[in-house]
């Protein structure tokens, strides 16, 4: 089920399945694109529509997954062994979720002791076309 610009890494899926229900039920994927860059894939699923009329994902479903990106994108980059405190979380749903197959980049614009900042891209087609771009702030866990 790998797509050209996709190609999963099976031990971080599996990790984030067990971590995450949710990851798990979303049928979440973690992997690189060709750069080697980190890349999350949402495949499409019929459950995941939320306008049966319209054939769209589900808003819900978009912010989950953005959401879950973040969470994992960050415990991958930190050496933290407990999940980050979201503060808060922010989406713009700039188009419709289609009926396709969805992805989802992340970038860290502040790592700090105690706050990040993080980031997250979701399209589905054509990564200049993004459906949604999410921003969070995080508290950071205390492992002293």
């Amino acid at each position: 089920m790998n797509s050209p610009i996709f190609q999963i890494d099976q031990s971080l899926t599996d990790q984030a399945h067990q971590l995450s229900p949710y990851s798990q039920g979303i049928n979440l994927r973690i992997g690189t694109d060709q750069q080697g860059n980190r890349l999350f894939h949402l495949p499409f699923a019929k459950q995941n529509i939320g306008n049966i009329f319209l054939v769209r994902l589900h808003g819900g479903l978009i912010g989950g997954f953005l959401q879950s990106c973040i969470y994992h994108y960050l415990s991958e980059h930190t050496e933290h062994t407990d999940p980050p405190f979201m503060i808060n979380f922010a989406i713009d749903y700039l188009r419709a979720g289609n009926a396709l197959d969805s992805y989802a980049q992340c970038q860290i614009l502040h790592s700090g002791r105690r706050i990040s900042q993080v980031t997250v891209t979701m399209w589905q087609d054509n990564p200049d076309k993004p459906i949604a771009i999410a921003r969070a702030h995080l508290r950071m866990p205390n492992d002293d």
